[in-house]
């Protein structure tokens, strides 16, 4: 059922033709906005509104999956009006909303609009902003978590509404959410890394990206049929933690990663069905049980050697190599944009080694990395 929240109420006074909405984890920015956006299409007749991310993927998992909910919590939603192939919603009144991604020169320069979203904008080039913004008669929203300032804070605030959202807006959340975003405030008097998280999940305030580990990546739309699968990475995780399963293809001389699992409380039967081919697959070794019965199951499943320095040495590894990742590896991605180096919390220097967290994902790669590129010597991995 749809609840009426602080955030919601919040969002509804802006006036202006540019709406900023800046926001912490599950401050409901994105499941405040498309309400008020349904709302005005309901209202006005022959009203045409576009919701923007970066990439289809994204849109599927977050704002599209958002809309379809609240439609139907609200008995709004009737199938036969969206048509799946273009990804539009069309009202009994003539207004209509459509989503699409900022990865589409066509679409940022094609018809003109009456309102736009775009969802996380963050994650868009200002060049794509200004292209849509042109085209849009009446007013913007923009919603994004503060993790670094970026150009809505450079160019655009001058001359907009903004408000600052944080979990507590959110009164729908359910209090097991809540205590765990609050467990981050308690780690942020030891810990740079969480400080920094407390402050832009928690608090909804600008933090910074100093220290984030690769940036030898860029997103592709999709895995080439030419590609050449030649191996794949699995980080196991059950109650927790996600169940991690990465392909590596080979393209061109690169190598492009496509995320096909990112799920908690599967069994080793269930990790099995993802992996249809005896490519070799390397396992986190800590779960040797595991890796014997998925072996029962049919995968070409391995554990990989793990020494002094492994981290380390397979982030290495990595950092030597050019990375293209799917948009539909959307974990991946979130884990590559937050993966960063640990700092001491007295000091505030940079420590040699990573964060333990945002790294479900990227160990899968590390396992395959640091098997199939260099190889420890008498157990001892040596990092140059």
């Amino acid at each position: 059922m749809l609840q009426k929240t602080t955030a919601q109420t919040k969002i509804k006074k802006l006036r202006k033709r540019l709406r900023i909405v800046q926001g912490g984890t599950s401050s409901s920015k994105t499941f405040s906005i498309i309400p008020l956006l349904i709302q005005y299409a309901l209202q006005k007749p022959k009203q045409e509104i576009s919701i923007v991310s970066e990439s289809i993927p994204h849109l599927k998992r977050g704002a599209i999956r958002d809309f379809v909910k609240i439609m139907q919590w609200t008995d709004l939603w009737d199938a036969n009006l969206f048509n799946k192939s273009n990804l539009t919603y069309k009202f009994d009144n003539g207004s209509f909303i459509e989503f699409f991604s900022a990865d589409h020169p066509d679409k940022l320069r094609g018809a003109r609009r009456d309102v736009l979203f775009i969802n996380e904008c963050n994650n868009v080039t200002f060049e794509s902003y200004q292209q849509l913004a042109i085209r849009t008669k009446k007013f913007i929203y923009l919603d994004y978590n503060p993790t670094n300032e970026f150009w809505v804070h450079r160019e655009l605030m001058d001359d907009a509404d903004l408000v600052v959202l944080t979990y507590k807006d959110n009164e729908a959340l359910e209090q097991s959410i809540v205590k765990e975003i609050e467990k981050a405030r308690d780690k942020a008097k030891y810990s740079e890394y969480w400080a920094n998280w407390w402050k832009v999940y928690g608090l909804g305030q600008i933090g910074s990206l100093e220290g984030v580990i690769f940036n030898n990546w860029k997103t592709i739309k999709e895995l080439p049929k030419e590609a050449r699968l030649i191996g794949r990475g699995l980080d196991f995780g059950y109650s927790n933690d996600p169940t991690a399963i990465v392909e590596v293809y080979y393209l061109d001389g690169k190598k492009i990663l496509h995320e096909i699992c990112y799920q908690k409380e599967l069994t080793n039967s269930q990790i099995a069905k993802y992996i249809k081919d005896n490519v070799k697959t390397y396992c986190d070794s800590a779960e040797p049980k595991s890796i014997k019965e998925l072996r029962t199951l049919g995968v070409n499943a391995f554990g990989v050697t793990k020494g002094r320095d492994s981290v380390n040495f397979g982030i290495q590894t990595m950092q030597k190599q050019e990375y293209l990742v799917t948009e539909k590896s959307t974990n991946l991605i979130n884990e590559l944009r937050k993966y960063s180096w640990a700092k001491d919390k007295r000091t505030d220097q940079q420590l040699n080694k990573p964060i333990d967290d945002f790294n479900h994902a990227i160990d899968a790669v590390r396992y395959h990395e640091m098997e199939t590129n260099l190889k420890p010597n008498k157990g001892k991995y040596y990092v140059y």
